[in-house]
């Protein structure tokens, strides 16, 4: 007598199997994504229509996402030393993430860094693709992202997508939008101090105002400007622009 078929049905393999494809499909479309924006700017970023969205849902009608797109060599050199300055000294030199920072933050009682912020390219993958908040698969999400930006942009453009979709305010997006809306220029006319103001607000733009600077944000300005000038001033950014 021939054995006894086993019966058809769904086993282990077979989800795995799936899981497999869309880790695969994921892989794929983001590894084109990134590839797409090296050269595409985006209408939006993540934490753009998520705003947007929490506004509608709140029914409030004077919200106005403020943002327009300018491209790097149309900004003032001193808005890129700024945020450097300001979030990520070491960008120029990393691949992603501060070892130097990581390092501390194994040292310190709290397990964070101390300066309190992650690099550059971290917020641009947070900002650009993710969602706030914190969870194990957001900031794995974001270790991939992170590794994708830094291996397919250059520096230039890291800081370009950083320029334009970073927060200033509730609803102000990107250095012009931000330039316009607090000094009255574009952001090519913007001084070391207005761009040191600027960047002071960014660990929490909804917090720290531009307009109304608190004693906190004008010190912080004045830290900033001090550190513009240490790590070279427009020197700086002309090296990362390749100028």
């Amino acid at each position: 007598m021939s054995a006894a078929r086993k019966p058809r049905g769904l086993s282990w393999r077979s989800p795995l199997r799936w899981l497999c494809k869309a880790a695969l499909l994921f892989v794929l479309a983001s590894v084109v994504l990134v590839g797409v924006l090296r050269f595409v700017d985006p209408p939006r970023s993540a934490f753009m229509l998520a705003r947007s969205i929490e506004a509608r849902r709140a029914d409030d009608r004077d919200f106005r996402l403020k943002q327009s797109w300018q491209p790097i060599e149309n900004m003032s050199r001193f808005l890129p030393l700024a945020v450097i300055a300001a979030e990520d000294q070491r960008f120029p030199d990393h691949h992603g993430f501060d070892v130097v920072e990581i390092r501390k933050a194994m040292h310190t009682k709290s397990g964070k860094p101390a300066r309190g912020a992650s690099t550059i390219s971290q917020q641009v993958a947070k900002n650009l693709f993710l969602w706030s908040g914190r969870s194990y698969v957001r900031k794995g999400l974001e270790v991939w992202f992170t590794g994708l930006i830094e291996l397919m942009w250059p520096k230039r453009r890291i800081l370009e997508m950083y320029l334009n979709i970073a927060e200033f305010g509730d609803g102000v997006y990107g250095a012009d939008a931000a330039a316009r809306q607090y000094f009255g220029v574009g952001a090519a006319r913007i001084s070391a101090a207005q761009a040191a103001r600027m960047a002071a607000v960014m660990p929490n733009p909804k917090r720290f105002l531009v307009a109304k600077p608190s004693a906190y944000v004008l010190k912080r300005q004045r830290w900033i400007e001090r550190q513009m000038r240490q790590l070279g001033g427009a020197a700086l950014t002309d090296q990362i622009l390749g100028k």
